[in-house]
């Protein structure tokens, strides 16, 4: 909506006397902004947190204003969210997905800021839950121990080659002076499932860019994932098994422990260096009114659930599941979609909960189940909240 000369998404208040106010520049980020006054871009929820009319993070507006953390420490952040909206009117003019006027007493209801009965949208409701801190999406287990959807065959650049279980027993052939190969690697190989604690021998050493102290994420390939409706082949599935903290290195091979074990980890397991990916926030607000569904026109062409972490074809709230869209359509951690299933034919659409983006990948992305009030299914159409 328009405010004086410049268009916002949200609903600025008046900042609380004596906040250090910062007017939002074309180009800034709370990421950037954390960076440049806070001295760490880590630290952008402290900036969220205390301007709590910003629904979502990655959206600020120029001209916006911020209260920004130093001297505001003793200001408290529900007073920086008590303005409301500026009227019902105004904000179904700029949301465009409201209701229309049915002649229905709920309408009027929402026209003079009272709450409407039965159910109808109140406008309002952003503005109320507003000021509700910024929560994570997920944990950190479910990134780290899940997976992505990526190319068919993704080139690694190290590998689990031995473990110090394949060695603890002997296994020369003392008549010709060489090892025993079995169907695991040496026959008398003691364990094959490797936990926390286990040392592992690498593939790689100082000559292919591993030092000590670094960590590697272990992954295994798995099977070959296919769109549900087209049948397209969407990429493989590789799954997370575990972290990998190198110890040591040699010219052409290096030592490692195992610091993080998701499942049992075994020779062979393919290796690349560990990127961490926080657990992304967001200010969570109502799910969006049973009576006021997305069109059916906007589901041809939605995103769709493709595959959740367990194989499993129906879930509901806290599952992990796979979309069919990434980095490539400007999908981010923290968004959070609406689920819908189409209705019977010339009916509305159903909805049937949220999910929140925890990882994405180049056109894939991997997400939790937030909210559902039925089951969901692989197939099932997401809508941008």
């Amino acid at each position: 909506r328009q405010v004086g000369d410049r268009w916002t998404a949200w609903n600025p208040p008046v900042p609380p006397e004596g906040a250090e106010v910062y007017i939002i520049q074309s180009g800034d980020s709370l990421w950037g902004l954390a960076a440049s006054r806070l001295g760490d871009g880590n630290l952008w929820p402290q900036i969220w947190e205390l301007n709590s009319y910003i629904a979502d993070a990655h959206w600020i507006y120029p001209g916006d204003p911020l209260v920004m953390p130093g001297a505001t420490q003793n200001v408290n952040p529900s007073d920086v969210a008590s303005q409301p909206l500026d009227d019902a009117a105004d904000t179904l003019a700029s949301g465009g997905d409201l209701p229309v006027d049915d002649g229905s007493d709920a309408f009027s209801d929402l026209l003079d800021g009272t709450e409407g009965g039965g159910g109808a949208w109140d406008p309002s409701f952003a503005a109320r839950d507003s000021n509700s801190a910024p929560v994570p999406l997920g944990f950190e287990s479910d990134i780290y121990c899940s997976g992505y959807i990526g190319a068919d065959n993704e080139e690694f650049p190290y590998s689990v080659a031995a473990s110090e279980y394949e060695f603890l027993t002997p296994t020369l052939d003392p008549t010709r002076d060489r090892e025993v190969k079995g169907r695991f690697g040496s026959t008398e190989t003691e364990k094959f499932g490797l936990n926390n604690g286990d040392i592992v021998y690498l593939s790689g050493g100082r000559s292919d860019g591993l030092s000590a102290g670094e960590l590697l994420t272990a992954i295994d390939p798995q099977e070959i994932v296919r769109h549900p409706l087209t049948n397209n082949k969407m990429g493989r599935y590789y799954s997370y098994k575990g972290r990998i903290r190198v110890l040591s290195v040699q010219d052409d091979t290096a030592i490692g422990e195992i610091v993080r074990t998701c499942e049992p980890i075994r020779v062979g397991v393919s290796l690349r260096v560990f990127e961490p990916e926080p657990v992304p926030l967001r200010r969570r607000t109502p799910m969006r009114p049973v009576n006021m569904p997305a069109d059916n026109e906007q589901l041809d062409d939605a995103p769709i659930i493709i595959a959740s972490l367990d194989k499993l074809i129906s879930f509901g709230p806290g599952y992990l599941v796979f979309v069919d869209q990434g980095e490539s359509q400007d999908v981010l951690p923290g968004d959070v979609f609406t689920i819908y299933r189409k209705g019977r034919r010339g009916y509305p659409p159903i909805i049937l909960g949220e999910l929140g983006i925890l990882s994405v990948q180049d056109d894939t992305a991997l997400a939790r189940i937030l909210d559902a009030r039925y089951s969901v299914y692989v197939g099932d159409s997401i809508v941008i909240k």
